[in-house]
């Protein structure tokens, strides 16, 4: 089978960490609309692109980030930065990402972006009506190449509905446990499609070393707590926990957060819910609200520092997880039984960004007739046209911020 070239055969050779950053800082500054969006940049920029990573690889990477806890967009730009340039790759891609959205959130804890807010509304609808169009590209590019016959139709209908139905983070991991398990009884190993290396300079002494620190830091933070009176390791030990046992993503991490911060007086509750609003408009990872948190504790460490410990805490879990599982999950795939459970995982994945597709990303985005005529100009541009993602993403947030011109 034809595919594209191994990120291990050379393209490690061409792109060193300076690079991956700024790559990734392009798509920390333009990826709005949450991470099943983010999803969807990466592939058309990094897959379809640029092809730092095959088609296939890719959605075995966004299957397993699904089913770890932590930022599932931040934990695939990790792995894709792993697989083009090694741990510096890895650092760079996160940093990237990461950075214009977390200045953002601690600017904003200061108080510069009250000022944004109040300009905000018309910009923000404009940037999820354009992540609409984004989510149905990569709908459509993923299921033409991995919902192949009738038997992953099927689960990716039924993973779409069931999630529908009953929506909730442990659905998502049950809906994909289930695909595994359909991918496995129903998909004939030879229709799996043959082994595409990741090309990951993780060795499994490494993976088993990230495995343990991840454990480590879980259990012997809450113990250090009691030992040293100290905020910023009672900060670090709060957040790294909400990013070590949240599944789901970005808003589902806010409940863990609001009684971390909230119930013991560090940040008021109207700052708090002010901080989740301004979130909603920045681009990158919801994560990042953690540096709006940091940087308006009510003691130190706060602003920057705090901003930058609390950032640093919540996302560490999740690449700690990533790193761990990678050379395990590679060895894996070389099963043909697993190639199999994969390509259900791999349906059932679709039928996850089906569902996103409509709630949240088009009922949270599309009110009206002249909001439909937007998505459609914004996927005419993008699959149509072939313009760059950024750039539609601008043209869109400009066709929303200008006054009268949506509804």
């Amino acid at each position: 089978m034809a595919s594209l070239p191994s990120p291990s055969d050379d393209a490690r050779g061409h792109d060193g960490p300076l690079a991956v950053f700024l790559t990734f800082l392009r798509l920390g500054l333009t990826s709005f609309g949450g991470p099943v969006a983010h999803l969807a940049y990466f592939r058309e920029e990094l897959v379809r692109r640029r092809r730092w990573m095959s088609e296939a690889a890719y959605a075995d990477v966004v299957a397993l980030c699904q089913c770890l806890p932590g930022p599932a967009s931040s934990q695939t730009g990790i792995a894709l930065g792993l697989a083009r340039a090694g741990y510096g790759g890895a650092l760079a891609a996160w940093v990237g990402f990461t950075l214009p959205s977390a200045l953002a959130m601690i600017l904003f804890a200061l108080g510069v972006a009250h000022y944004g807010m109040a300009a905000a509304p018309g910009l923000l609808h404009g940037l999820k009506l354009v992540a609409v169009a984004v989510v149905a590209q990569a709908v459509w590019g993923m299921a033409r190449s991995l919902v192949i016959g009738p038997v992953r139709i099927a689960i990716t209908l039924i993973a779409a509905g069931t999630v529908l139905a009953l929506p909730g983070p442990w659905i998502q991991v049950a809906v994909m446990a289930a695909a595994a398990v359909a991918g496995m009884a129903l998909v004939r190993p030879t229709q799996a499609g043959a082994h595409e290396p990741l090309g990951l300079p993780v060795t499994h002494r490494a993976g088993v070393l990230a495995l343990v620190l991840f454990a480590a830091l879980l259990a012997g933070l809450p113990m250090l707590v009691k030992l040293a009176v100290n905020p910023a390791v009672r900060e670090f030990d709060a957040f790294y926990r909400a990013g070590a046992l949240v599944f789901g993503g970005g808003h589902v991490v806010l409940p863990l957060l609001d009684a971390a911060v909230v119930a013991p007086g560090w940040v008021g509750k109207e700052t708090f819910l002010a901080g989740y609003g301004a979130a909603q408009a920045m681009p990158g990872p919801l994560f990042t609200f953690a540096a709006f948190l940091g940087a308006s504790m009510q003691t130190p460490p706060t602003g920057l520092a705090g901003g930058l410990l609390c950032t640093l805490a919540i996302f560490l879990p999740g690449a700690l997880l990533v790193v761990g599982v990678l050379p395990f999950w590679e060895s894996l795939r070389r099963n043909q039984r697993a190639q199999a459970a994969l390509a259900g995982v791999n349906a059932g994945v679709v039928g996850l960004l089906l569902a996103a597709l409509w709630n949240p990303v088009w009922t949270s985005a599309v009110h009206g007739p002249l909001d439909i005529v937007l998505v459609a100009l914004a996927l005419v541009a993008l699959m149509v046209w072939k313009l760059p993602p950024w750039l539609v993403v601008v043209a869109s947030g400009v066709a929303g911020w200008v006054p009268g011109t949506l509804a």
